[in-house]
């Protein structure tokens, strides 16, 4: 085992005062406890002490406020809770830090805003140090792996936190740390696999299946353990009770790699005895050995071989590529877009619209940003969709049906489309009747396209952000729970919870990174210039460094609808936060060089809203007033207020009454927000302050 991943033996750090912080160590993988230097249990009191403390570890570092322990402890909470939950924090103050002097503040249990965190290291909570194992298997040599993870997984007592296996707010982190085990398990038996110690593999594999007899990776692992150790008819034994466990329990049949293991075993296939260097598991980089590539070029040199050109299944297996190409950064993004368009081209010209409801439905890619990259390709793609909705057989294919709304919910966000929100609704009423995840989840990102149709909207955007994150961890759509964290992150963003908003930031950057999912470190390096423009920690400049860093994560990423004019609208944004004017977008003496300048003065879609303040910039108040009349409605999407405020400041500064009554109305429902902020990317401070500033603005005229 790694240096990196022992537990500390006596190495309490000292602090700067005359006392030192004890180094205590945390288990929640079983029954929640707490160890001391000396590796004695701390005594932890009752189990509501216990679950606050839980509470603490699962927030991962972050505030957790005091409303929501008291939400979390009880389920009908008693008139006195809040002082309760602080009288549980004073007793684990005491235990956990014993030597700390009177009146000295906590280092380990500390209070910040609102709430409670616990300032763990990453190294003395079991479950983050079995987390940091299990990824750093994922990067060793097979030989390295079995002390690794047998040490890693010596190190559960029990379910991850036992005592509240009832509570909701546990149940999402167990789960995760749970699948976090299995994998765990099942990566160790493919390095003894490949280590050529099948028996020690089928020993471990057997209790594992008995107890998660779903598992159809561990059958085939314990099948090829088998077939190595000599024992071919118990191979073929086992692979039978999987198939009937599934067919009789589940009523599916096993997936292609067991069947294609279990042919593989009858004619006892050559690669199958695999050893040092060879295949260890079934899936993936198992069956047949060799690097991901090597299996990437063979499986596509046998869909050539084996699915004939022209056949239909070619459209269909294309669409399932383009979703994974669409997230991977790049350019992959706009390729996505371009096949996508030319698919389902290719699929109308057949004439079989369930076909072609498939290959436009299948592309299922979730959509955070409320504005269309191409929208002469989203056209194309609603107006087919359109299409294949009338060539369908009434009341038959609702899956399909429900697909293709969402698609013309998703493709027409951010336009003034009557037909997009109706769209939207008519497929949520489907997936909900037919009880389908992912289909529910695929239509839940169309709902969430057409929750813009006025300002303040947020707290719907919240829950269903909150459905699905939910949804989508319960049944394994890892892109929809990303999905739904964003969601989550803009709306409570605009709410001016960023404690909220932070969490959900690091649990979309956790999957992300767990995931290869690079796209979504854009929108989280924009919120966190956001975050730091909220924070009033830092200066105008620090901030606007911070923005044009994050600008620089666009550079190529294929997303023209969000990068286009989002640095100058934010770096606007933020003077008028700060009460100065609009930057002079002639001057570029002090451009760091030629794409700076491009960058800070291109303002893309949003010149409409920033050209009458640039003018204001240059005292051109005739001219500004002029260009303030011909500034169209913003669109619905989540910059709508932010727009709004613009105008509206450039109304005041004109004394255009009409454009300031349309502004407060607009306005007005989303009072309690913050302008922009909804967005994840741009602030402008309060509404409540624009909409005192048109009050004031309208008394005077």
């Amino acid at each position: 085992m790694s240096a990196a991943l022992a537990w500390p033996e006596g190495d309490a750090r000292k602090a700067p005062e005359r006392w030192s912080a004890v180094r205590v160590r945390f288990g929640v993988l079983g029954p929640v406890t707490a160890w001391n230097d000396a590796g004695e249990p701390i005594a932890l009191k009752g189990p509501r002490h216990r679950a606050v403390l839980a509470r603490l570890i699962i927030a991962r570092r972050r505030v957790v406020p005091v409303t929501r322990l008291v939400e979390d402890l009880w389920t009908d909470p008693p008139t006195d809770a809040v002082g309760a939950v602080r009288t549980f924090v004073a007793a684990l103050r005491r235990v956990l830090e014993p030597d700390r002097p009177p009146r000295t503040a906590p280092r380990l249990l500390v209070t910040e805003g609102p709430g409670y965190a616990l300032r763990a290291d990453a190294d003395t909570v079991d479950a983050w140090r079995f987390e940091q194992a299990a990824a750093a298997a994922d990067r060793e040599r097979p030989a390295a792996v079995p002390s690794l993870l047998e040490d890693a997984l010596g190190w559960w007592r029990g379910p991850a936190y036992a005592d509240f296996a009832e509570e909701a707010w546990a149940r999402a982190e167990r789960t995760r740390l749970a699948d976090l085990r299995l994998n765990a398990v099942e990566r160790l038996a493919e390095a003894r696999l490949t280590l050529g110690r099948p028996a020690e593999a089928a020993a471990e594999l057997d209790a594992h299946v008995a107890e998660h007899p779903w598992r159809e990776n561990a059958w085939g692992l314990l099948a090829l353990a088998l077939y190595r150790a000599g024992r071919q008819g118990d191979a073929l034994t086992v692979l039978r009770r999987a198939r009937t466990l599934l067919v009789e329990q589940l009523g599916v049949d096993p997936g292609p790699d067991l069947r294609r293991l279990e042919a593989d075993i009858l004619r006892q296939a050559d690669h199958l005895t695999g050893g040092v260097g060879g295949s260890g598991g079934v899936g993936g980089s198992a069956g047949v050995g060799g690097t991901a590539d090597q299996v990437w070029a063979r499986a596509t040199a046998a869909y050539d071989r084996t699915v004939a050109f022209g056949a239909r299944a070619r459209l269909e297996s294309t669409i399932g590529l383009l979703r994974g190409l669409a997230v991977t950064g790049g350019g992959g993004l706009q390729a996505a877009r371009e096949h996508r368009v030319a698919a389902v081209a290719a699929a109308e010209e057949l004439g079989d619209a369930d076909l072609t409801a498939r290959v436009i439905g299948s592309y299922d890619v979730p959509a955070i940003w409320t504005r269309v990259d191409d929208p002469e390709q989203a056209a194309q793609v609603v107006a087919a969709a359109e299409r294949t909705l009338t060539a369908l057989a009434p009341g038959e294919n609702d899956v399909a049906r429900a697909r293709l709304l969402a698609t013309v919910a998703l493709e027409s966000r951010g336009t003034h489309s009557a037909r997009a929100p109706q769209a939207a609704e008519q497929a949520e009423r489907i997936a909900r009747r037919l009880d389908d995840p992912a289909l529910l989840a695929f239509v839940l990102n169309g709902v969430f396209m057409q929750t813009f149709g006025r300002a303040g909207l947020a707290p719907r955007r919240d829950e269903i952000g909150a459905e699905l994150v939910a949804l989508s961890a319960r049944h394994g759509l890892v892109t929809y729970e990303v999905l739904g964290h964003l969601v989550r992150l803009q709306a409570r963003a605009a709410l001016a919870d960023f404690t909220g908003a932070d969490r959900h930031a690091a649990a979309a950057d956790h999957l992300a990174e767990r995931n290869e999912l690079p796209l979504v470190g854009v929108f989280t390096g924009w919120y966190a210039a956001l975050r730091l423009a909220e924070s009033g920690d830092a200066s105008l400049p620090e901030v606007e460094s911070a923005y044009r860093g994050a600008a620089t994560s666009l550079d190529g990423a294929g997303m023209p609808g969000l990068e286009r004019g989002l640095l100058p609208l934010a770096l606007l944004c933020l003077r008028i936060r700060h009460g100065l004017p609009a930057p002079d977008d002639e001057a570029d003496g002090d451009a760091p060089n030629d794409d700076a300048v491009d960058r800070d003065t291109d303002w893309g879609p949003y010149e409409p809203w920033a050209r009458p303040l640039l003018l204001l910039a240059r005292d051109q108040h005739r001219e500004a007033a002029a260009a303030l009349r011909e500034v169209p409605e913003p669109p619905r999407d989540l910059l709508f207020e932010a727009l709004w405020c613009l105008t509206a400041r450039a109304a005041i500064a004109v004394g255009d009454r009409s454009r300031m009554e349309r502004a407060h109305a607009a306005l007005a429902p989303a009072a309690a927000e913050l302008a922009g902020a909804g967005s994840g990317l741009v602030t402008l401070g309060p509404v409540a302050r624009h909409l005192d500033d048109l009050d004031a603005a309208l008394r005077r005229t």
